[in-house]
């Protein structure tokens, strides 16, 4: 059974770092891309970060190039995001998704490609 089970999420003052961990269960996962997204309230959800099948090629929003990086522990079945400076603009669910043997990030926002889902985790950035 797949599974991914998102943890890491809180809250942060403006200027500090969260690290998300995606745990992924029931499949290889360095035979699948993963994707972090995120969705505030009141608005579409959005693709973050993308790591790619085999190689690990990575790809970033624009809003959060040179702030955040993703990366991926094979024998942790886990993917993480490290997220440094933080801003309020990046409060949101943050949701983890998976998608069998895409090894480049091209588009990898488009929501309905993704074949299983995590149930999100909530960061908030406030003072």
């Amino acid at each position: 059974q797949v599974q991914l089970v998102e943890s890491g999420g809180g809250l942060v003052q403006p200027g500090g770092s969260l690290r998300l961990a995606c745990a992924v269960s029931g499949f290889t996962l360095s035979a699948y891309r993963i994707s972090w997204f995120r969705q505030a309230p009141g608005k579409e959800r959005e693709g973050v970060s993308c790591i790619s099948a085999d190689y690990g090629f990575t790809a970033y929003v624009n809003s959060v190039k040179g702030r955040f990086t993703i990366s991926r522990d094979n024998d942790k079945n886990t993917v993480y995001l490290q997220m440094n400076s933080l801003k309020p603009e990046d409060t949101a669910v943050y949701s983890c998704a998976a998608q069998f043997g895409q090894k480049s990030c091209s588009r990898y926002s488009t929501i309905d490609s993704y074949d299983s889902w995590g149930q999100g985790t909530q960061v908030t950035v406030s003072s």
